[in-house]
């Protein structure tokens, strides 16, 4: 969780309290005035635990200000704005998820991004993002609507064939080697990858295991042209728009590309791979 959101949550937190105090309720009176548990309440107010809207709205309701539901639900879409759980994005199911990017990708005309262990999801085939989707729906338990994820996600290769877009993609070479589909899968996702890596809308460079590196690789993350960066971890996206935060990813880029094999020697590495899986 970053510093920046964790100030955030603290001081949606104060003002949570700011209300309830105003209101002349302890901790107690105000629990049992939204049915919670007094450990909810201090959870929230101390920024320990993030509300919901459906939280805001019955703490308002609870210091006697419905009114104010309004103002703590924009402070809390101003928090995720940069902030986005997995929890709570997965709420609303893949393929809301997947269309977020989306519109993302339609604005974008330049990507620089880097992959540690998956095959980024524009390079995807079906079977493929059908696993690596299955596996973090199983992770985070939310098991529906994955085959309309897959379709949203795989939408977005279009753009691979659209005059004036450009991919720059670096991947760690684990990626070609990562088994979290059957080996069957791996070997036509690693025809696939060999395929789009001719393609003049890509640049593919893949970072050996024993390359030398100026910086050791960390989250996946996609920079759309120099506007935005959207970093993943296991319980959030991270969607970071300061001009620093993105100059601190495009020079990460850049280190991380400085150690990678690109064209004939990054299609090396990946013949290499298909070859340790079913005859071709």
């Amino acid at each position: 969780m970053s510093t920046d959101y964790q100030q955030a949550r603290k001081a949606l937190g104060a003002r949570l309290r700011e209300l309830r105090t105003e209101a002349g309720l302890t901790v107690r009176a105000l629990a049992a005035e939204c049915g919670w548990a007094p450990s909810k309440v201090s959870k929230l107010e101390n920024g320990k635990q993030t509300a919901t809207g459906g939280d805001l709205d019955t703490w308002a309701a609870g210091v006697g200000h419905p009114e104010a539901a309004a103002e703590l639900r924009g402070r809390l879409a101003g928090l995720e704005s940069t902030y986005r759980s997995w929890r709570r994005q997965l709420a609303g199911g893949h393929r809301a998820v997947q269309d977020a990017l989306g519109a993302e990708h339609e604005r974008t005309s330049m990507f620089r991004a880097y992959s540690g262990s998956v095959v980024p999801g524009v390079f995807q085939t079906p079977e493929y993002a059908r696993a690596v989707l299955g596996r973090y729906a199983e992770l985070h338990g939310v098991t529906r609507d994955v085959e309309a994820g897959v379709t949203s996600r795989l939408r977005r290769q279009e753009g691979l064939y659209q005059p004036g877009r450009r991919y720059r993609v670096l991947m760690g070479e684990a990626a070609l080697h990562t088994r979290i589909c059957s080996p069957a899968v791996l070997a036509d996702q690693l025809d696939r990858l060999m395929s789009v890596n001719g393609l003049s809308t890509v640049e593919l460079g893949i970072i050996p295991l024993a390359a030398d590196v100026r910086v050791a690789a960390g989250d996946d993350f996609w920079i759309h042209d120099d506007r935005l960066v959207i970093a993943e971890s296991w319980h959030a996206e991270m969607w970071l728009d300061s001009n620093e935060d993105v100059a601190l990813y495009a020079t990460v880029w850049d280190a991380l590309a400085a150690g990678a094999a690109t064209g004939r020697a990054a299609h090396r590495l990946i013949a290499r791979a298909r070859s340790t899986l079913l005859p071709a």
